[in-house]
């Protein structure tokens, strides 16, 4: 996969747990994937997303990818 696909996948997949279980990984709130980094992300492919994640929020490019919600 290229790294375009990978973030899109990333930023498209639902919080599978938790408060925010449903939840695009793009939409979880920034608090709680500063959370997530201070207390550990989970083994896997999915704390390589939250990781992702939480990268594209802290450094503020949540809205230009927004349009790639699907």
């Amino acid at each position: 996969m290229t790294p375009q696909q990978l973030m899109q996948e990333a930023i498209n997949q639902t919080m599978p747990f938790g408060k925010y279980a449903g939840r695009k990984l793009l939409e979880l709130p920034e608090p709680y994937l500063v959370w997530f980094s201070q207390q550990g992300f989970p083994a896997g492919k999915l704390g390589e997303q939250l990781a992702l994640v939480h990268e594209i929020k802290v450094n503020g490019l949540e809205q230009m990818l927004r349009p790639l919600l699907r």
